[in-house]
């Protein structure tokens, strides 16, 4: 039997082609917002742990799940490790419409690093791109993921998650700004012939002097 190690397929990617955008900055500046069936709270240490339902919320980012336990950085970000069936995280990309998000059945998130750790049937998109593993490892800064194949944990059902690979779909870049000559020439191709021009109206010719006519 193949050990862990011989398992592992270790990938690490950058998502963006261009210069990455990062995750939201503004969100360590918003309040942090929590809900749940229960909990209990410190709010001298602002540590808590919340069962049943839980959402918590930050600028763009939310984290569903069934438990949390968090707590609230020195430079107000949020730490948390969430157990659910799964988790879902949710965060707004800097400077674009999209989102990325994170779906497992444990993960850690730790603000001040910006990474996300995705444990045990994990996927993570971005847009339509998406990567499926067992452990799946997220710095929201740099936009770089590391997955590894590792064996489906005790109890999941056959053929319920990944199993010891490591999946994923990226989707064709935008074909805007490529290949400029074929653009160029598929709008000359698309172009409408240009009409010949009229003809102008023909020179008209001298005749003859009209002779007089002959006296009778």
């Amino acid at each position: 039997m193949p050990t862990p190690t011989a398992l592992a397929l270790v990938l690490a990617l950058t998502l963006a082609a261009a210069a990455p955008a990062i995750a939201q900055r503004d969100d360590k500046s918003q309040p942090v917002n929590f809900s749940a069936d229960t909990g209990e709270v410190n709010y001298q240490t602002k540590v808590g742990n919340l069962s049943g339902n839980v959402v918590i919320t930050q600028g763009t980012m939310t984290i569903r799940a069934d438990r949390i336990t968090f707590k609230q950085n020195g430079d107000n970000s949020i730490s948390a490790t969430a157990h659910g069936n799964p988790i879902a995280f949710r965060q707004k990309r800097d400077g674009s419409d999209e989102y990325f998000e994170g779906f497992a059945q444990r993960a850690e998130y730790d603000g001040e690093k910006e990474t996300l750790e995705l444990f045990d049937r994990a996927l993570l998109k971005r847009g339509t791109d998406e990567i499926r593993s067992n452990y799946i490892s997220y710095n929201t800064r740099s936009e770089q993921f590391r997955a590894e194949g590792r064996p489906d944990a005790a109890g999941v059902p056959a053929n319920a998650g990944p199993g010891a690979r490591v999946r994923g779909v990226f989707q064709p870049k935008s074909e805007e700004k490529a290949g400029g000559d074929g653009k160029d020439k598929d709008a000359k191709a698309a172009a409408p012939a240009k009409p010949a021009p009229k003809a102008g109206p023909l020179p008209l010719k001298r005749s003859g002097e009209i002779a007089p006519k002959a006296a009778k």
